[in-house]
């Protein structure tokens, strides 16, 4: 038996939003990302692990970078610290636009895949390397 191929997604919840993030992984400083760990458990799909690849796309779902994991951490949403918002990349990247941004993000998002929001609810912080990133 083989390896499964690596999972194709964009980041984000919409087109507009997976646009901006794969262009900062691609062309700028993204080098990390959150999920939801119950959306993860709802969904039945494997957390990220060490190692592994995945493929992000733009909101068309077009593949634009290969990337691997290089470190993962579940933990609360609140947990995040200063290292893992500059890596993330986005606004200013300090820890208190990510905290918000993020809060806002997921008290938008959970509701529609049926899961509740918390201050603290469990999140999965991923870092990345880029295999390959098409411009």
């Amino acid at each position: 038996p083989g390896t499964s191929p690596p999972l194709a997604e964009p980041f984000g919840d919409s087109v507009e939003l997976a646009d901006k993030l794969i262009e900062l992984v691609v062309n700028g400083p993204k080098r990390a990302t959150a999920g939801a760990y119950d959306e993860y458990l709802a969904e039945g799909a494997a957390l990220p692990q060490v190692g592994g690849r995945s493929i992000a796309t733009d909101g068309a779902g077009r593949p634009r970078a290969v990337l691997l994991t290089t470190e993962v951490r579940v933990g609360p949403l609140s947990s995040v610290d200063d290292a893992f918002a500059w890596d993330e990349g986005e606004g200013d990247r300090s820890r208190a636009w990510w905290l918000a941004a993020h809060q806002g993000y997921f008290r938008r998002f959970m509701p529609t895949v049926g899961l509740r929001y918390d201050d603290d609810m469990p999140t999965v912080f991923e870092r990345f390397e880029v295999v390959y990133g098409e411009p």
